[in-house]
């Protein structure tokens, strides 16, 4: 319109000068001014080259899944993904378990650097939440209740357990995020039934029969290679006293731990050191010992050392965890030092008194937390994306691997790894450092997700592995004692020196180092009296009873 206009003034213009040269007279004409051209628009100016903000570095410490193996490499694709996708460098540091991570923890609590995601350890088993009691009250670790908005999916699968939620509430805020053990009871009795074969032997069914297998197992050459190498019994200590690799000699007398949860009333739940069956107990122990058929290095076995010695043929005899005992990748060194070799899973023991339990069924879980300084530093948000992640998109990578290259999924989503490199599938040793985190924070217990991580395979000797019908299944379906209100009961205001004087006394008695007598037997519990055993039973007395679990 405006270039119109334009025209029509400059042909007036040229139009009046016409007139002028032929003399015609000029008539005056208002003549509007030429309106002036759009000042053109701005040129649109590429936006300035941003740059991305510095990723969010993340720390954080967790157990292994596998102990005998390392962290994944710094190459690891993971890495990259979180990096680039999440705007996270994470650093992943594997730390020991029980004393050794407790140990770790708790000098970064002294010094008020605790990572800013952990899991937390402890010595005993329900210890964690007791450690993490500890930390709340120094301020070291932060309320998690707004991180379950930020992260819906892992929040419906991994804490949809308000039971466990409500152990780690604190002053009405939750302070620690539950990951229930992927699989609940287990850990099971079994034998070497190559070896019960060999010297025409029976399961043993009673602690006496127990005793009698084990010497056969240790004296008799049960391998038949001609050396005195072999032990009936092989443990090490994993809890209070001699620890629950001894549940088969405890459990068929009813006194299965620290706490009578077999009769859990007010006026019976005391400590069962004080059951006259414990002291039974002690003597079956003290008399497997003297005869020599326990590994006599189990006092001071680390749990690889004491896993590496059944797989060398070191004895016959053990509890086992099912994965550990049947995975693939577990029992292939034991399948190839030993392809006729075969584990049977056993029942409970039925003691004197026809009890016969298998273990504690005492809800253990892990726990994990958020440090405070974690928090003040403003990473909750990037944790719980971390963490959503793993749940979610990271579900399978850091499970099982990159699929096609570790592994399958079939039409309905089921794991596989047909013609998947042995050497690269996901259940192959080499793999076992690429998904550490899988038992901590990855997997939450599904049929799909156990049968993927534990399927059949074919031994050496030609036999048919089921790790979950065979082991699994057998172990679950004994005769396990509720116990999950163990974990409400706090340790002694002298849990250090309490602790000591337990388990050393224990052992010192097992290992014949103190004679077990009635009379030194009553020593020992006017020792624990004296170490506040009465005080501390009163108090677990009253926090159970307050919650309606003894009854």
């Amino acid at each position: 319109m405006k270039s119109w206009k334009m025209i029509f003034v400059v042909f007036v213009l040229v139009l009046s000068q016409i007139l002028a040269a032929c003399g015609a007279p000029a008539t005056p004409t208002e003549v509007a001014p030429p309106e002036a051209p759009e000042a053109p628009a701005e040129p649109t100016k590429a936006p300035e080259p941003t740059t991305p903000p510095e990723p969010v570095d993340i720390t954080m410490w967790l157990q292994a899944t596998v102990t005998e193996a390392g962290p994944p490499p710094d190459d690891w694709i993971a890495y990259d993904i979180i990096r680039e996708e999440l705007g996270i460098n994470l650093e992943y540091v594997i730390i020991p378990p029980a004393g050794d991570g407790e140990a770790k923890l708790n000098a970064a609590a002294a010094a008020n650097d605790l990572p800013d995601f952990f899991q937390v350890t402890s010595t005993n088993r329900g210890g964690e939440r007791d450690n993490l009691v500890n930390y709340y009250e120094l301020g070291l670790v932060a309320p998690v209740d707004d991180m379950f908005a930020m992260m819906p999916e892992r929040t419906k699968n991994h804490y949809n357990n308000q039971n466990l939620l409500d152990l780690l509430t604190f002053d009405g805020a939750v302070y620690g995020l539950p990951a229930p053990p992927s699989i609940p009871k287990r850990e099971g009795f079994v034998i070497r039934q190559d070896w019960l074969d060999a010297l025409d032997l029976e399961a043993p069914t009673t602690p006496e029969e127990l005793l009698a297998v084990a010497k056969a197992f240790t004296e008799q050459d049960p391998d038949g290679n001609g050396k005195n190498d072999t032990y009936g019994i092989g443990a090490f200590i994993e809890g209070p006293g001699v620890g629950r690799r001894f549940n088969f000699v405890f459990g068929a007398y009813g006194v299965l731990d620290v706490w009578n949860f077999v009769d859990a009333s007010p006026d019976k739940f005391e400590l069962n050191v004080r059951d006259p069956q414990y002291y039974e107990a002690m003597q079956v122990m003290v008399a497997l010992n003297e005869a020599g058929v326990v590994d006599p290095d189990w006092p001071t076995l680390s749990k690889d050392e004491f896993r590496a010695r059944w797989k060398q043929g070191r004895f016959g005899i053990m509890w086992e965890d099912f994965a550990a005992l049947s995975n693939k990748s577990n029992y292939e060194p034991f399948d190839t030092n030993f392809p006729d070799g075969s584990w049977t899973p056993l029942p409970a023991l039925i003691g004197p008194g026809g009890e016969a339990y298998y273990g504690l069924d005492d809800a253990q879980f892990n726990v994990f937390a958020v440090s405070q300084r974690a928090v003040d530093e403003g990473k909750m948000e990037a944790i719980a994306r971390l963490l959503e992640w793993i749940a979610t998109d990271g579900y399978y990578l850091l499970g099982f691997g990159e699929e096609g290259v570790n592994f399958n999924l079939d039409e309905k989503g089921f794991i596989n790894i047909d013609g998947i490199d042995e050497a690269q599938a996901y259940s192959a040793p080499e793999r076992q450092p690429f998904t550490q985190m899988r038992n901590q924070l990855v997997f939450y217990n599904t049929l799909a997700e156990i049968s993927a991580r534990y399927p059949n395979y074919t031994t050496e000797g030609g036999r048919e592995m089921t790790p979950i019908d065979t082991y699994l299944s057998f172990f679950q379906s004994q005769n396990w004692v509720p116990a999950f209100a163990k974990l409400l009961i706090q340790p002694p205001a002298n849990a250090a020196d309490f602790e000591r004087f337990y388990n050393e006394g224990i052992i010192q008695f097992v290992l014949g180092q103190k004679e077990l007598t009635p009379e030194s037997w009553a020593e020992f519990l006017a020792g624990l009296d004296g170490q506040g055993a009465k005080e501390y039973e009163a108090a677990a007395q009253q926090v159970l009873s307050d919650a309606g679990l003894l009854k």
